[in-house]
This record gives C-alpha cells, sequence and structure tokens, in this order.
C-alpha cells in the first residue's frame, strides 16, 4: 500500500483520526463523521452528469419529451449495487480496481480490463472540453481561451498536493448544481405529462435509433470510469471498513443528487421548446441553451449553460483522475492527491498530457466532434457488462473480500444486472445490423435471453448449493462421519439471527485483504475463459457497430 493512503481521515469537511471508532457517540458525532467520510460517492455519482450526460438528457428530453424517464428509475438500482461492491473493495483491499484484477486475473484479462478503459476515457474528457466551450461561448468566450484556461484550472487544482484541497473545490463545483432546480421550473413542466414517463415505453417503436439512445443513457449514468474512480478515491481518502457504513450513505446521497440533476436536464428539454421546431430535433447541448433562451428567456438559457460548464469541469476531473489512478494500479507508480509533483511526478505528468491531449483534440473540426460526443457515451453502454463482470468476479473472491464477499443474494442481483446490460447490448447490435427487424422480433429476442439468464441463474443457485453440500460433507467425515444434514443445518440451528449477524459483523470489523502478492490467483475454469473470450469478441463487433450507426445517424 502506498504509504501516503494510510493516516487520517482527511476530507473536505472534517478529519477523523486513524484510530477514531464509528461505534457509539451522539447524533451530532455521527454526522460529522458522515461530513468527514463524504465525497468519493457524492463526486463520482455527479461525476455522471458530465457534459456527455448533459447532451445525452438533453437529447433524450428534447426529442422523445419524458417518455424516457422510466430508464432513469430503472438504473437507480443498478448504480447502487454497482458502487456498493466498489465501495467494499477500496476499504477491504485498500488498493485501486485496476490493481486488484491484475493481482488475481493476470496481465491479459488485466489488460483487456482497462485497455478499453483508457480510450474510453479519453474520448470522454475530450467531450468534456467539448462542453466547456460550447458552455463559455454561449457568454462569448472563444474556444482558444475556454479550452486552455478549463485545463489549467483543473490541474492546479489537482496538483497541489493536498486531498482536502481537490475535495473542496471539487465540493464547490458540486454546489453549483442547485441551479438545476430553477432551470426545470421555469421551463414550467406539466406534472401530469411528466408523470406518465414512469411507465416504460418505446416512442417509435423497438429501432436502433432510440436503441443508440437509451445505451447512452446506460452509458452516461452507469460508465466504467466510476468503477475505476471510485475504488481508488476511496483507498486516496484513507476509508477502511469500519467506514464502510458512512461511506454507503455518501453513496445514497450522490444518486439522489445525480437522478434529480438527470430528470431537471430532461424536464427543461422536453418543456422548454414544447410547441417550437425544435421538439425532436437535438443537435448539441450548446445549441440547446441557445433555444431555451429564445424560448423560454436569457435566464433559462444562461442556468442550462451553467449547468453544463460545471458538469464539464466535474467530469473531466473526475475522468482524468480515473485514469491517471489506473494507470498508476497499472504500471506500480504512485498515484495520490496526497503527494506532492516532486514525490509522484509519473502521476500528475500523466494527469496533465490526458488534459492537454484531450484539449488539443476538441479543436477537431466539428463533424469529428459530433461524433466523438454522440459515441462515447454509447460505446461506455456498449463496454460496461465487461467491466462490471471483473466486479462481480472480484466481489465473489473470498480470498480478497472473506467476510464481504458477495452473498449468494448480491451474486444473482449483481449477475442479473450484467446479464440485463449484455442483452440490451446485443440488442443494439442487432437493430444495427438488422434495420428491417420488426419490434416484435426484437422484443422475442429480449424475452429468449431474459430466459435464458433466468436458466443460468437456476444453475448457479444449484452450483452454491452442490458446493455447499460438499463442505458439509468433508467437514462431517472430519468430525468423525457425522451426518453431513445436521453439519449443514449445525448453523441456522445453533445461532440466533441476530447471534448470527453480531458474529458476522466482528468478522468484518477485524478483516482486512491480506498482501496479493501471498495470494493465489483462483483457477479460470474452461468453461468462464470461453464465456470471458466470447464476450471480449462479441465487445469488438458491437463497438464496431455501435460507430458504424452513429455514421450513419451523423449522414442523415
Amino acid at each position: 500500500m502506498d504509504s501516503a493512503r494510510v493516516g487520517d481521515i482527511v476530507g473536505a469537511l472534517g478529519t477523523i483520526g486513524r484510530h477514531d471508532s464509528p461505534a457509539g457517540g451522539s447524533r451530532w458525532q455521527r454526522l460529522r463523521m458522515l461530513l468527514a467520510v463524504m465525497g468519493p460517492g457524492l463526486i463520482v455519482m455527479v461525476g455522471d452528469n458530465d457534459a456527455g450526460g448533459v447532451a445525452t438528457y438533453a437529447q433524450a428530453g428534447q426529442n422523445y419529451g419524458m417518455a424516457l424517464w422510466w430508464t432513469l428509475l430503472l438504473l437507480i438500482p443498478v448504480l447502487y449495487v454497482n458502487q456498493e461492491m466498489v465501495v467494499r473493495l477500496g476499504a477491504v483491499a485498500g488498493v485501486g480496481h485496476a490493481r486488484l484484477i491484475f493481482a488475481r486475473f493476470g496481465k491479459f484479462w488485466g489488460a483487456f480490463s482497462v485497455g478499453d478503459l483508457f480510450v474510453v476515457n479519453a474520448l470522454t474528457i475530450v467531450t468534456e472540453f467539448i462542453g466547456v466551450s460550447m458552455a463559455l461561448g454561449y457568454f462569448g468566450l472563444p474556444k482558444t481561451i475556454s479550452v486552455p484556461l478549463a485545463a489549467v484550472l483543473l490541474f492546479a487544482v489537482v496538483a497541489g498536493g493536498s486531498f482536502r484541497r481537490w475535495e473542496r473545490f471539487l465540493f464547490g463545483l458540486i454546489a453549483i448544481n442547485i441551479v438545476m432546480f430553477p432551470l426545470a421550473l421555469l421551463a414550467y413542466p406539466k406534472v401530469g405529462t411528466a408523470a406518465q414517463g414512469w411507465l416504460p415505453s418505446l416512442p417509435g417503436g423497438f429501432n436502433s435509433t432510440l436503441l443508440l439512445l437509451i445505451v447512452a443513457i446506460v452509458g452516461t449514468t452507469v460508465a466504467p470510469w466510476q468503477l475505476f474512480f471510485q475504488q481508488s478515491n476511496i483507498v486516496d481518502k484513507r476509508i477502511t471498513p469500519q467506514w464502510i457504513r458512512y461511506e454507503r450513505i455518501d453513496l445514497r446521497i450522490g444518486i439522489v443528487v445525480v437522478m434529480l440533476g438527470a430528470t431537471a436536464i430532461m424536464a427543461a428539454t422536453a418543456f422548454g421548446p414544447a410547441g417550437t421546431d425544435a421538439v425532436g430535433n437535438f443537435t448539441d447541448a450548446g445549441t440547446v441553451a441557445h433555444t431555451l433562451s429564445d424560448t423560454k428567456g436569457r435566464t433559462v438559457g444562461t442556468l442550462f449553460a451553467i449547468l453544463l460548464l460545471d458538469a464539464s469541469l466535474i467530469g473531466a476531473n473526475a475522468v482524468a483522475l480515473a485514469t491517471t489512478y489506473t494507470l498508476g494500479d497499472t504500471f506500480g507508480k504512485r498515484h495520490s492527491l496526497h503527494w506532492k509533483i516532486t514525490e509522484a511526478p509519473a502521476f500528475y505528468l500523466g494527469y496533465a498530457l490526458l488534459l492537454g491531449v484531450a484539449g488539443a483534440i476538441s479543436f477537431s473540426p466539428d463533424n469529428v466532434l459530433g461524433l466523438l460526443t454522440q459515441g462515447v457515451q454509447a460505446l461506455a453502454g456498449v463496454l460496461l457488462p465487461s467491466a462490471t463482470v471483473f466486479l462481480v468476479l472480484l466481489c465473489n473472491d473470498r480470498a480478497v473480500l472473506g467476510p464481504w464477499a458477495n452473498t449468494t443474494r448480491q451474486s444473482i442481483i449483481a449477475g442479473s444486472i450484467v446479464w440485463c446490460l449484455v442483452l440490451l447490448s446485443l440488442t443494439l447490435t442487432a437493430a444495427t445490423f438488422f434495420p428491417d427487424l420488426s419490434t416484435g422480433t426484437l422484443e422475442l429476442g429480449f424475452g429468449v435471453g431474459a430466459a435464458i439468464g433466468l436458466a443460468g441463474g437456476v444453475a448457479l443457485l444449484a452450483a452454491r448449493h452442490q458446493a455447499r453440500r460438499h463442505e458439509a460433507e468433508q467437514t462431517a467425515k472430519e468430525l468423525g462421519d457425522l451426518n453431513p444434514d445436521q453439519v449443514e443445518q449445525l448453523d441456522t440451528t445453533a445461532l440466533t439471527r441476530a447471534e448470527r449477524k453480531t458474529i458476522l459483523q466482528q468478522d468484518r470489523d477485524a478483516w482486512r485483504t491480506p498482501a496479493l502478492d501471498t495470494l493465489e490467483r483462483p483457477e479460470f475454469s474452461p468453461l468462464r475463459k470461453i464465456g470471458l473470450l466470447t464476450l471480449r469478441g462479441y465487445l469488438v463487433i458491437a463497438v464496431v457497430l455501435v460507430a458504424v450507426k452513429i455514421c450513419q445517424t451523423i449522414g442523415h
């Protein structure tokens, strides 16, 4: 473990001593502890609503009204399940996500996991600078000034060698999100019309254009970079297992904020241009600001531009940090915001280069930028199943998490989420490759896929039951040929539920992941290898087809 990542929790809103305990205390003391821990969950969630997120939600609102609001509601449990697993991994293992993947699965699978991340993250940061230029362009500031100014500001905040200063800057940007409330209200939304968006519907039918937007909503709301950022940031903030309960609250607060922001953007763009030719003709986020200014007044356009600028800065900071955290994990270099530039030069140089290259690419021709802006969120959605697979495998690894590992119920929920993401990606691929497929055919294929997933879940339950039975038989044999049924039921009959919960919590409080170099790597069964390689091959095809669809969309 990096020595800078051991010590007191020093957050934007307070400090917790290394040896302090969360036990007991008054409500005020618990609130102070929460404020000190708060940060990684809130920042990673608000970072969801970055420039690409604002553009994606604005496109959904302007082209389809509130009809796709239901997608956000369905993503709430996906967000929590994914990021809660990351919380446990970071606090218990004390290392970044990429470091765990390389240590447990080797260089091949590590490169498989992080290779796509580097590419998509770099493109995402380009879209953040596009957002900066559009937002400040609304106020008349040229791109030649706005992009370099943003890059210098972002680097200056990170390069100070102070985690607390960096987090306070991000909290300041997050506070600006309060403009989302007047933005939505000044668009005069109709509550009854908006509420209809809670009911799942597919305006225009199950077609590739709509599916591309839904995948983009998934990709911007549940992005792969979030997994890597939050785990490394939890480690960097020195959050240990005893503070997981507070970090989960931090995560829930972040989810509430991100959902409110996404809803406000969708509502403003759904009701703001209502009754004008702008409906159904989304082009980019910068144009949305001018459209709102023309239809609802200069104030509304200004609020949207401020929100876009704020989202772009938060997104660029978080995504760039996720990338450089991962680079540090991959190449074994110091990567902590507690280090100064002279103490971790590779970390800060990588961050600066990333900002510089992304800023330079943002000066590309408009048609290239349009391709990037529309494509990067969809690509993130397509690649998300791959990232989530490794997340689930790590959280099922008892050598790493011990008593913090996924329960059977958590494994089934996480597996269901992965399979739904794969099905969504497969449906998009099919609709793109075979544009004449009917809605009924696509729905039938989705249903067959869901049935296959259900069968897989049943098989998983059976396999786990068989494994527990085998353990009981082994234990019975070691204790002198006892009845395996009695051994299997011993835990449930000898202890009450409260007693088992107390023992589990005691085990969790005492558990930290052993040194990774001392652990044997888990064996990949032939079936698991085939499955992962098949997923990898499919993802390559899916990425190509998404790119084709985006080019077709731009061409039209």
